[in-house]
């Protein structure tokens, strides 16, 4: 057996004679743990919110999105839908337009935005399992608004007073002329509820009700949705989009459609781990005070193996081994006791953001590899400034 190795589990196992050593060591080894649970902990919560967070976007947004690359608008001609419908790897696409006007209802006014879909909607999004009365129906002239929507103009499901969508017409006529808008009436066949924000953004209707109320053809969208097969390569599939329209389209992932979310969630994410990971800096300056005591306990011990034919290199190795068990040790209990507290919040919900809503968590393997690097690393720089105080003056005194 390798010599330090052996002597460091043996130090680690006995009790040293001196009972304020003893006191040190296990404040020290009950630092580790509670600094590892903690990470943990808070590193399984930044999960389990970034998920919630952006579980609003796996029901709004597709897998993959074509915009115009300049302008509101891009043409789809019939064979450029025959060519999508067989491109290997798209599930199914569906054509949309949208644009911001006017709503009003019984005297209340609120802008908002409008959006003709097509029937394969939601077969590329999750839409509809966001609907909280009734199924998807756009047609005859219906319409699915957001909750917000319909709190803030006095809206309700089929009601007879229909909702009116006001459009300013396109071109550069005179705007003294009589008209220069169109209306749509709308009767609400169904509410939906995604997030607050979006909640109060969108009404849905059919494609081509909006394309005739901004006085556009029926090639004329302003975008296209794609449901792609989780097994295929999503830079090919973009590749052969793009191969179709040229480049009057611009492709987005879900990720980059919401790229300022990401980027603050993963952001926030980071400076939660750097001040956690600064105090367990702090907290692991016990390590190098707990092996210090312990060197200075054992310096007789240390000058007999000295004597023996020990190394000064073999006795600051013997240290440091024992640093990096005890942080090691402390770090795996510590992941398994926050594992605990998170599959309990898992099972039982007991911690609420709300009386229906427990606090949202996440396991995830990758933070247990997190923290047990942050702890090993750490224990490791601990051990070696604690080691290096082994010197030949010391074991001669």
């Amino acid at each position: 057996m390798n010599f330090p190795l052996y002597i460091a589990k043996r130090y680690l196992r006995s009790k040293s004679s001196q009972n304020a050593v003893n006191i040190i060591n296990f404040i020290t080894f009950l630092v580790i743990v509670i600094g590892s649970t903690s990470l943990f902990i808070v590193l399984s919560g930044f999960a389990g919110l970034k998920t919630f967070s952006l579980s609003y976007t796996t029901i709004f947004d597709p897998d993959l999105k074509a915009s115009p690359s300049t302008g509101k608008v891009f043409s789809i001609t019939p064979e450029q839908e025959n060519k999508l419908s067989h491109i290997q790897g798209i599930v199914s696409f569906s054509k949309e337009l949208e644009e911001q006007v006017s709503l009003t209802h019984k005297g209340k006014n609120h802008f908002a935005y409008i959006k003709g879909v097509d029937r394969d909607y939601t077969k590329t999004t999750e839409m509809d399992s966001a609907l909280i009365y009734g199924n998807w129906s756009l047609e005859d002239q219906q319409g699915v608004a957001g909750i917000g929507i319909t709190h803030k103009l006095g809206l309700s499901v089929n009601n007879r007073s229909p909702l009116i969508i006001i459009a300013p017409k396109p071109g550069k006529g005179s705007i003294s002329q009589s008209r220069p808008y169109n209306e749509l009436p709308l009767v609400i066949s169904d509410v939906y509820s995604v997030e607050e924000t979006l909640d109060k953004k969108y009404v849905f209707t059919n494609l081509p009700l909006v394309q005739a109320l901004l006085e556009k053809d029926s090639t004329q969208v302003s975008g296209i949705n794609f449901k792609l097969n989780p097994d295929v390569d999503a830079e090919r599939i973009r590749d052969n989009i793009n191969e179709v329209f040229s480049d009057t389209i611009v492709l987005k992932t879900r990720e980059e459609q919401n790229s300022t979310l990401y980027r603050m969630l993963n952001t926030e994410n980071l400076a939660t781990y750097l001040i956690f990971t600064l105090v367990l800096i702090i907290a692991l300056f016990n390590v190098v005070g707990a092996i210090i005591m312990m060197i200075l306990d054992k310096q007789q011990n240390s000058k007999t193996l000295y004597s023996l034919g020990s190394t000064i290199k073999e006795l600051r190795r013997i240290y440091f081994v024992q640093g990096i068990l005890v942080t090691t040790a402390g770090g795996i209990i510590g992941v398994a006791v926050a594992s605990l507290l998170i599959w309990s919040q898992l099972a039982f919900g007991w911690l609420k953001i709300t009386p229906s809503l427990a606090y949202p968590v996440e396991y995830q393997l990758i933070n247990v590899g997190i923290v047990l690097a942050t702890i090993i690393i750490l224990g490791i720089i601990a051990s070696k400034i604690a080691s290096s105080r082994i010197t030949k003056k010391l074991i001669s005194v």
